[in-house]
Formats: C-alpha cells, sequence, structure tokens
C-alpha cells in the first residue's frame, strides 16, 4: 500500500536573499566590533549568525523536471517534493534524489525451456518508471536492481508457460506475440508494485531456439511447410481431376472405361503434383 505522501517546499530564492542579508549583517558586526567598546554582545551574536549560515544552506535544493527528493528527518519519512524547481525546506532534513523518468531495462539472452522442454533464447524490453517514491525508497534496497532481477525472473517464467510453436488453437511465444507480451506485462506488474514501479510496456526482443537445437528445428519446420504445402497441392489436384472428368462426361461422344478413367487421373496427378515439369511421352499403340 502507497505511503508516499507529496509536501510543498518553498521557493529558494526568497531564502537565498535572506541568507545573503544575514551574511551582510556579519560582516557588518564583524567590522564594527573593534569599533564597540562592549565587544561581547557583538561577537555572541555574530557567532550564533554565522552558526545559522552554516546551517541555512542545508535546506536548500534543486528538483530537477521529473524528478523528486524524499525528506526524512531522524530516519523518520517526512514527505516528498515533486515540484521542480529551486526549492528550500528545514535544513535539518537529509534528502534523497528519486528520478521518476521513464527508464529502459534491454534484457539480456536468456537460455530457458519452454512448455515442451525445448531450449530457447529468449530476452525482453521492459519500458517503466517509479510511481511511488516510498516504496521504492524503503520497500527494497535498490528499485533499479530490483526491476533488472525481477525482470529476468518473469521472462523466465513466461517461457516455461508456452511453447515456442504450436498450432493455429493454442498459444505460442512465436506465433502469439500480443498475447505473450500483455502476459509479461501483467506479471510483471504484480512482481514490481512491492517497489512502487509502474510497468509502461514490456515486449519480447528476441527469440530464437537455442543453438544445439536450432538445425534440427529449423528442418522440422521445413517438413512441416512441406508437408502443409503438399496437403494443399493435392486438394487442389484432386478438385482439377475431378472437374476434368466432369467436363470430359458431358460430351456423349467420347466415352472412357474405367481402365482409361484411371489412367487418365494417374497421368493427371503425376503432372499436377510433380515437383518438376512433366516429360511428354508419345504412345503410338494402344494401351491394350
Amino acid at each position: 500500500m502507497s505511503r508516499e505522501v507529496e509536501v510543498k517546499a518553498i521557493s529558494g530564492w526568497p531564502m537565498l536573499f535572506i541568507f545573503l542579508i544575514l551574511l551582510a549583517v556579519v560582516v557588518t558586526l564583524f567590522v564594527n566590533a573593534g569599533r564597540n567598546e562592549s565587544v561581547g554582545p557583538v561577537i555572541n551574536a555574530a557567532v550564533l549568525l554565522v552558526i545559522t549560515m552554516i546551517i541555512f544552506p542545508g535546506g536548500f535544493v534543486v528538483i530537477e523536471p521529473n524528478g523528486s527528493s524524499v525528506l526524512l528527518l531522524a530516519g523518520k519519512y517526512r514527505g516528498t517534493i515533486k515540484e521542480s524547481g529551486f526549492k528550500w525546506v528545514i535544513p535539518f532534513y537529509s534528502k534523497r534524489p528519486v528520478s521518476l523518468r521513464v527508464k529502459t531495462l534491454n534484457g539480456e539472452k536468456l537460455k530457458v525451456n519452454d512448455l515442451a522442454g525445448n531450449p530457447v533464447e529468449i530476452a525482453a524490453i521492459v519500458v517503466w518508471r517509479v510511481r511511488d517514491t516510498y516504496s521504492a525508497s524503503f520497500e527494497v534496497d535498490n528499485y533499479a536492481q530490483y526491476v533488472a532481477m525481477q525482470s529476468e525472473t518473469a521472462v523466465r517464467h513466461l517461457a516455461s508457460l508456452y511453447p515456442y510453436d504450436a498450432g493455429e488453437d493454442s498459444l505460442s511465444l512465436r506465433r502469439n506475440a500480443e498475447e505473450v507480451s500483455a502476459a509479461l506485462q501483467k506479471e510483471l506488474q504484480e512482481r514490481l508494485d512491492r517497489a512502487g514501479v509502474e510497468v509502461m510496456e514490456a515486449r519480447l526482443s528476441h527469440l530464437a531456439y537455442a543453438q544445439e537445437i536450432a538445425s534440427a528445428m529449423l528442418r522440422k519446420q521445413q517438413a512441416a511447410a512441406i508437408i502443409a504445402a503438399r496437403q494443399i497441392i493435392v486438394e487442389g489436384a484432386v478438385g482439377m481431376v475431378e472437374m476434368a472428368l466432369d467436363r470430359l462426361e458431358q460430351y456423349k461422344k467420347l466415352s472412357l472405361d474405367e481402365e482409361r478413367k484411371a489412367a487418365m487421373v494417374s497421368n493427371l496427378l503425376v503432372v499436377l503434383c510433380s515437383d518438376h515439369a512433366a516429360q511428354p511421352v508419345l504412345n503410338t499403340g494402344t494401351l491394350y
């Protein structure tokens, strides 16, 4: 649960003007100390002002655009300044700068096993930013390292939930990039909520079979593609043969017995399904 409290700090320019006035007063006191008979009270006042001036600049803080500063007093959280500019706070506050800018994590290539147990190489790009400065500062030790470690863990877990490649009816890493990226972003957000981090985008940047099985899987994909192409070719060839027989039967002058039909079907299928161009053969005799 967020415990961030945004506080408004005083503008630093008026306080800088006050500091310069105090500096002028101290210089005047020390210059006039020798001329005054009662030197003791003047020196005491000057010493107090010097101590004040030493402490006073500790309250100045510069907040950059999309930046913030977490304020602590005696180890207790007092709030976060998010308004950019030159500010001044109580000098006894300790300040921790926390950037609110959008950051990109380019994950390294990881070798993991997919749902089918095949070793694959996978990597992801995560776009994130700090949403809650309190959680980012005090719930985890180093929120940037926490994001990197949790991103690697999430990518490894995600790869084990899906196969590298599958049919159209099931999700896979290769075919369903949008669905897989959405699942990765959801899981990352659940993991990084503790650190007060918002995941803006998470996508796979690299996906491939591991080198030791890449050649075998390539042959498998090629074989599957050839089989799929052959199925289409055969279905088309059968349709063309059926059409040819139907057209021939429309001509009553041409009559073919079953043996001749079988021979014609065989010849047509060879011509239509062959990988190479058919070589014509001149038959000078008869089929019988």
